[in-house]
C-alpha cells in the first residue's frame, strides 16, 4: 500500500478526485487485507455520495481485474460473455449460457451473487445438488472447450478484489451507484478473454436503475471500460418494471429455466434470452437477427441447449438428474400458499422491488454480508402486467419454512400489485439497444 489508506477516503470524502495510482493502490490493498472493511466501507459511501470520475471508475476496475489471474481461450468457436446488472426472477443466464453452447458459441462468464433485492446466478445453480461454481482459470477454459459453456463464481483467482466489494457493498447500503456497479461489471468481463461482451442493463422497479435514463448512464459507463480495454461490447436496456420471469427464488429459478430449456414454458424471459442469444450469433456470425432468432428457436426445440445444460451441470459436479426431474432433485420448501387474486381487475403496475425483498425475508437472498441463503425457498408471482384476472384466481404462490413467514410473503406480493379496470398495455421488453432509442 502506497501511503496511508484514510487519505485515498478523506479524499473522496471532501469531494477531490483519487489519483489512478493511489486509487488502484487502495483496492489492491483491500484485496490482500491491509484495508479493513470499515475503511473501505467509508470509501464506498463516499463514493456513493460524491460520484466518482470516469478515471476514478476506470482505476478501479483495472485494480478489480489486477488482483487475480485472468483466463483466455485458444478455441475454434467465437467466446461470448454474458452478463446481466440485477433483477427479479431473471434467470436469463441460466438459458442463455446452455443455449449459446449450442449455438456453436462458447461462454465463459463470472457471475455474482444475491445482492440486495435482486437474485444471484450462483446462488440458483448451487441449488442444484453438488454443483460447484468455484472454478479456477485453468478449468473454466477446459469446461469450455469441452462443453461449451461454463458459469463461475469469483474466486481467490479471479477478480477477489470485486468479490470482496461486492459483498461489501450489498452489507453497507452502497450498491446503488453507476461507476461501482460499472466497475464491478466489467472486471468480471475483462477478466475473461472473450470476442464479444453482451450487457443486459435492466431497468425499472426491480432493478437497480429505476429509469431508462439512469440505465443507459450505466450502459454507458459499461461502453467505456470495454472501449478503454480494446474489447468489444454489445448493450441493451431491457425491461424490469415487473419480475422478468415467474420464479423469485433460487431452486424455483432454476426450475423454471429448465423448464424454458425442455420447451415446456413460453413468456418474457424465454423471449429475452432468445433475443439476447440471436444478438450474439448475429453479431459473432455475420447473420441477420431473424436469422439467428430462427436459429435459437430451433437450439430450444431439439432439446441441443437442454443437453448442453446437462452436461454443464455435470461438469460442474452437479446432479444431471436435474433435467430429467428438477422437483423430484431440486429443495422443495415444506409449506407451498397459493396467492388468489383479490378482485377482478387487469393487473396495471409491480413493485418488483417489493417482491424480490420478500423473497429475501423468505431466506432467499441475504440481509448481511455472509448469510447463507435458502435454496428452497420463494415466490412465484403468475401474473404479468396486462393480465385480466378474477377474484380468486390463482396467481402466485409462496415457498416457505412456516405459516407465519408465508403469510407474511403473500401480504407483501399482492401489496406489490397494483390493479385497473381499463385494458393495459404492457410494457416493451428492449428499451434501448447499444444505448440508441
Amino acid at each position: 500500500m502506497v501511503g496511508d489508506p484514510r487519505t485515498v477516503v478523506a479524499r473522496k470524502r471532501d469531494g477531490m478526485a483519487v489519483p489512478a495510482e493511489e486509487l488502484e493502490a487502495f483496492v489492491l490493498a483491500y484485496a490482500r487485507g491491509e484495508v479493513s472493511d470499515a475503511l473501505a466501507a467509508a470509501f464506498l459511501m463516499a463514493c456513493v455520495i460524491r460520484g466518482m470520475t470516469a478515471e476514478e471508475t476506470l482505476a478501479m476496475c483495472r485494480a478489480m481485474v489486477a488482483s487475480g489471474a485472468t483466463v483466455s481461450f485458444d478455441l475454434d468457436r467465437p467466446v461470448v460473455d454474458k452478463h446481466s446488472t440485477g433483477g427479479v426472477a431473471d434467470g436469463v443466464t441460466l438459458v442463455f449460457a446452455p443455449l449459446a453452447a449450442a449455438l456453436g458459441l462458447g461462454v465463459a462468464k463470472l457471475s455474482g451473487r444475491g445482492l440486495g433485492h435482486t437474485g444471484g446466478t450462483l446462488d440458483k445453480l448451487e441449488a442444484i445438488p453438488g454443483l460447484r461454481t468455484d472454478l479456477g482459470p485453468e478449468r473454466i477454459e477446459d469446461q469450455v472447450r469441452r462443453v461449451g459453456c461454463a458459469v463461475a463464481a469469483q474466486s481467490p483467482a479471479i477478480v477477489p478484489a470485486d468479490g470482496a466489494l461486492y459483498a461489501l457493498r450489498d452489507a453497507t447500503a452502497t450498491v446503488p451507484s453507476v461507476p461501482l456497479i460499472a466497475a464491478s461489471v466489467m472486471a468480471k468481463k475483462l477478466a475473461v478473454g472473450s470476442d464479444l461482451i453482451v450487457l443486459d442493463v435492466k431497468a425499472g422497479s426491480g432493478a437497480f436503475m429505476k429509469t431508462v435514463e439512469e440505465a443507459r448512464a450505466l450502459a454507458d459507463a459499461c461502453r467505456a471500460l470495454a472501449r478503454d480495454a480494446g474489447r468489444r461490447a454489445d448493450v441493451a436496456v431491457t425491461d424490469m418494471s415487473q419480475p422478468l420471469g415467474e420464479a423469485v427464488g433460487n431452486a424455483l429459478d432454476v426450475r423454471e429455466a429448465i423448464e424454458i430449456l425442455r420447451g415446456e414454458r413460453a413468456g418474457r424471459l424465454r423471449d429475452l434470452v432468445v433475443w439476447f442469444a440471436a444478438r450474439a450469433l448475429a453479431r459473432l456470425g455475420s447473420i441477420a437477427h431473424e436469422e439467428g432468432v430462427r436459429r435459437a428457436e430451433a437450439a430450444l426445440a431439439s432439446g441441443a441447449a437442454l443437453e448442453r445444460f446437462r452436461a454443464m451441470v455435470e461438469a460442474q459436479g452437479g446432479d444431471p438428474g436435474v433435467v430429467d426431474d428438477p422437483v423430484g432433485v431440486l429443495p422443495r420448501a415444506p409449506l407451498v400458499l397459493p396467492v388468489l387474486a383479490p378482485g377482478p381487475g387487469v393487473l396495471a403496475a409491480v413493485d418488483a422491488e417489493a417482491i424480490g425483498q420478500a423473497s429475501v425475508e423468505l431466506g432467499a437472498g441475504r440481509r448481511r454480508k455472509g448469510d447463507p441463503v435458502d435454496p428452497a425457498v420463494g415466490l412465484i408471482v403468475g401474473v404479468k402486467i396486462g393480465d385480466r384476472v378474477e377474484a380468486g384466481q390463482p396467481i402466485g404462490e409462496v415457498h416457505a419454512r412456516e405459516r407465519s413467514a408465508a403469510d407474511r410473503a403473500a401480504a407483501a406480493l399482492l401489496a406489490a400489485l397494483s390493479w385497473s379496470e381499463e385494458p393495459v398495455t404492457p410494457p416493451p421488453l428492449v428499451h434501448l439497444e447499444e444505448g440508441r432509442s
